[in-house]
């Protein structure tokens, strides 16, 4: 196992990102799935010169991008959005792609749950096969219930890869499945050999440590079925807005020159209540590598 990180979480250059990725001990990026925005040649660039990976990307299901979507051409779209994030991947000799079907914070269905997973079979049949010719594996993500409605659970992603094909796997995050699953080690070990990628944060989405994971016993299990990709930090600390707040430094009040759109700046605010200031999220980052590295056998 070795650590990486999203950066979907924080709007700042790619550069910052990666530099301190590598000061902190982390290596690869589970990069943002914006293939319009990144070069892949200047990122693999980059990532060469601070002696880091590529790990994957992951989807970003904002702005109406919906494979499960009542719309055919919203479906469509959705598709042929995942299979540039694919290619993205694929250009920066990365391994996966974490995939979430489904618009995040959508909870309404469209249609029948018949029509549903009619749909995101067929449009995942398409990714599917778009990946494994590009050398990609792509995991399914389950969300908590509060973000989503149609995956949520480990037992649904395998449903939906025994309906796909056999190299589709599933991508387990801890913050979701401590919400949904009964046992979360439990569902670990159901998925088993199928597991793509994890996404680490604590019970209260803050970084590791700062919650009541058991991070010893969490990384046994995975060691216990034989996981060796990575421990992909998705910490998004809440900002507490009142006068019982920890970390006073945290909250960044100038939102000017961010590069980053709209759409995507209110996505991290409704999860994360709001911008977090560079001294605080470097400390984030920090903290989680500090917790993490010493329970590893990082030999990637």
């Amino acid at each position: 196992m070795h650590l990486s990180m999203h950066n979907w979480m924080r709007a700042e250059p790619i550069e910052t990102t990666i530099a301190r990725l590598a000061k902190y001990g982390y290596k690869s990026i589970e990069i943002s799935g914006e293939p319009e925005k990144y070069d892949a040649k200047h990122v693999r660039g980059l990532l060469d010169h601070y002696g880091l990976n590529c790990w994957g990307s992951v989807t970003l299901m904002v702005d109406g991008r919906n494979m499960q979507s009542g719309d055919e051409a919203v479906r469509a779209e959705s598709v042929q959005y995942v299979k540039d994030c694919i290619q993205l991947v694929h250009d920066l000799d990365g391994k996966i792609l974490t995939l979430v079907p489904g618009t995040v914070g959508k909870v309404v269905p469209d249609s029948t749950p018949e029509n549903e997973w009619e749909w995101l079979v067929d449009g995942t049949k398409e990714v599917y096969e778009f990946a494994q010719a590009k050398g990609v594996r792509v995991g399914i993500e389950p969300l908590n219930r509060f973000e989503s409605y149609l995956i949520t659970r480990a037992e649904q992603a395998l449903a939906l890869c025994d309906a796909v094909g056999p190299d589709l796997g599933v991508v387990l995050d801890a913050f979701h499945i401590n919400i949904e699953e009964t046992n979360l080690y439990d569902a670990i070990r159901l998925v088993g050999d199928k597991l793509v990628d994890v996404h680490v944060a604590e019970n209260n989405r803050m970084p590791c440590g700062y919650g009541d994971y058991n991070w010893t016993e969490f990384i046994g299990v995975l060691n216990e079925i034989g996981y060796d990709g990575a421990l992909t930090a998705e910490f998004v600390a809440p900002v507490d807005r009142t006068p019982a707040n920890k970390y006073p430094n945290a909250l960044e009040t100038n939102f000017e020159g961010l590069d980053i759109p709209p759409e995507q700046l209110k996505f991290i605010i409704d999860h994360g209540s709001s911008i977090l200031t560079e001294e605080f999220y470097d400390w984030l980052v920090k903290v989680n590598s500090e917790t993490l590295l010493p329970l590893i056998n990082d030999k990637w």
